[in-house]
């Protein structure tokens, strides 16, 4: 298993920290490189935060709504991961 963690971006120098919003996936879920996580607010800004990776997301660290700073580790992806059979079930219309 490789594992990447997910991290909070660089927040400028004036900000200290940053409330997460919602995540666009859960664990189990397939994630592609540069696709849109989560995003961050700031009481200036909103960022998005891109998976650095493709693979599998493996766990969530902070949840929606949580207070976190610049670096701070929010999920990890499993790069040589694969979607569970139970998670592509739940997730079929």
């Amino acid at each position: 298993m490789a594992i990447t963690d997910v991290v909070v971006p660089q927040l400028s120098e004036s900000v200290s920290e940053a409330t997460l919003l919602t995540w666009k996936k859960q664990p189990g879920a397939a994630v592609e490189a540069d696709e849109i996580l989560i995003e961050v607010e700031t009481d200036k800004v909103v960022l998005e935060v891109p998976a650095p990776a493709s693979g599998v997301l493996a766990e969530i660290v902070k949840g929606d709504g949580s207070t976190v700073t610049s670096g701070e580790v929010l999920a990890r992806i499993d790069t040589a991961g694969t979607v569970s059979y139970t998670h592509l079930r739940a997730h079929e219309t």
